[in-house]
């Protein structure tokens, strides 16, 4: 049985606040960069939910990921 995630906005923010903070994409790459994270058969469905939120495919990755709390370092 296959299993199909449901990209809510909460877990595609999730999905690339994870990827900035590992260092793989950048804050200021526009969201489409995401695309080679997510499976090809699912990323319609992101897409879907991100049009649905009012995100362009073009914006930055920061814009999607709204406001961040920072750490002291």
């Amino acid at each position: 049985m296959i299993q199909s995630v449901q990209y809510s906005l909460n877990v595609i923010q999730d999905e690339a606040r994870q990827l900035v903070h590992k260092g793989v994409v950048s804050r200021k790459q526009p969201i489409y960069v995401l695309c080679q994270f997510i499976p090809p058969r699912e990323w319609a469905l992101v897409e879907c939910e991100l049009e649905r939120n009012d995100f362009l495919l073009r914006d930055p990755i920061c814009d999607l990921l709204g406001h961040e709390e920072w750490e002291n370092d």
